[in-house]
């Protein structure tokens, strides 16, 4: 299972590190779809800032295996918000599908490293 969740802990650092980092600058897709969503560009950066906060955290991790743990209830709470964004403006399935795919992702590497909040030490 350690490989799985390296493998897991890896792609979503890069992903939130790219994604977070193209909010951040004000990329066009996603000014584009914050505006679909009807969220201010403010909010935009501000979910920037908490993506690379995630990635950051995942990075780490694999020093500090319990940081994973929070790291994976940060992006979760950040995806399930983006999945609740989505259903608000009503946006099709396919539109939404990216924000519950990772939301998935994010809840499984937590699952696999759930152990690592109670006994950090080992």
């Amino acid at each position: 299972m350690a490989v799985i969740s390296i493998i897991l802990q890896s792609l979503l650092a890069a992903y939130f590190l790219f994604s977070g980092s193209a909010k951040v600058i004000g990329a066009k897709y996603w000014a584009d779809i914050f505006d679909e969503l009807r969220l201010p560009q403010w909010f935009r950066a501000i979910t920037g800032f908490v993506q690379l906060i995630g990635a950051a955290a995942l990075v780490i991790g694999y020093w500090y295996g319990w940081l994973i743990v929070w790291a994976g209830i940060w992006l979760g709470i950040t995806m399930l918000l983006a999945c609740l964004a989505h259903l608000r403006v009503k946006d099709p399935f396919n539109k939404t599908a990216p924000a519950i795919v990772f939301l998935v992702l994010v809840v499984s590497l937590f699952i696999l490293n759930a152990n690592d909040l109670i006994l950090p030490l080992s």
